[in-house]
């Protein structure tokens, strides 16, 4: 038994498929299966189930996860520790920040460009991460700050930035439904639909949509990222549902946005842990994020 395979065993617990614990852990899906294969052989038991395409823990995967979390976060904890003690000897101010993973990839280039010009002596790592799994690593002190959807599920965190959505209909620009000021379920009855993944909650509130409205959702594809929402929405596969704050940040070239109704509106918002007040290079580079998704005017209160 290593680290390796106990790691893979918490993350498909969290995620209930190999594919999701594979972007987490940023290794292939066959990796992350070979690891719980080994894991399973070596302990002598089966941890999961498969049911609908999803992996459920057994009763005796149930038994060990919160075992298994432990160590894995007890190592996790080692290594950043390691980490803060060489940053200590060369006098780096480390940023840890988990968003999510279109953030990560089309947003946090330019806000991190701009934050180096007057933050020279700071050191940035991120992480990506749906907002449940954002709030678990503030918890866990992964990391310093995180992107939440309020309110948060967990306690303790405080608010530093908090911004507003809606969900939003994207689809190619020569789509038939681009020429309505708005998409309802009933305009998407047949149409190929790309959705966000079960267990999200944007995914929950379209799906209650759907059925209020009796209208089944041809859905072709289920993704785990609004980047991969639009790019498969522009490559004209189906049109797609998700959040306007986190689409404006793709490449909307060849996409139209309309506002999907019933109106989904939430709240998400840049947290810390609220009984460890962040650093001041920590809030500089919270202030960065929020200015480039508009956050001056959106700038709440900490909870």
């Amino acid at each position: 038994m290593n680290f390796k395979q106990l790691e893979a065993f918490a993350a498909i617990s969290a995620l209930h498929t190999t594919t999701a614990a594979a972007q987490r852990l940023g290794c292939s899906q066959s990796a992350v299966s070979r690891l719980l294969s080994q894991l399973e052989e070596e302990l002598g038991l089966s941890l999961f189930v498969r049911e609908q395409g999803r992996l459920t823990p057994t009763r005796e995967g149930n038994a060990l996860v919160q075992e298994a979390e432990t160590i894995v976060e007890a190592a996790r904890c080692l290594e950043r520790h390691a980490q803060q003690l060489r940053l200590a000897g060369t006098q780096r101010k480390l940023v840890r920040i988990m968003v999510p993973n279109t953030f990560a990839q089309f947003l946090l280039p330019a806000v991190t460009q701009q934050f180096y010009e007057s933050h020279r002596d700071a050191v940035l790592e991120v992480f990506s991460g749906t907002y449940d799994v954002c709030e678990r690593a503030l918890l866990s002190r992964e990391v310093d700050l995180g992107f939440v959807r309020l309110p948060t599920r967990l306690a303790d965190f405080s608010v530093k930035w908090r911004f507003e959505s809606d969900a939003v209909c994207v689809m190619p620009r020569t789509h038939p439904l681009a020429r309505n000021e708005t998409v309802a379920p009933r305009d998407l009855d047949g149409v190929p639909l790309v959705l966000l993944w079960r267990q999200s909650s944007l995914r929950h509130e379209v799906d209650t949509a759907f059925r209020t409205a009796r209208v089944l959702p041809n859905v072709v594809a289920e993704v785990h990222s609004v980047s991969v929402a639009c790019a498969m929405a522009a490559r004209g596969v189906g049109a797609s549902i998700v959040s306007r704050l986190i689409a404006q940040c793709c490449d909307m070239e060849q996409l139209v946005m309309r506002p999907f109704v019933p109106t989904i509106t939430f709240e998400t918002g840049i947290a810390a842990l609220a009984s460890e007040p962040v650093s001041g290079t920590c809030d500089a580079f919270a202030a960065c994020l929020a200015q480039a998704l508009d956050g001056p005017r959106t700038q709440g209160a900490a909870a």
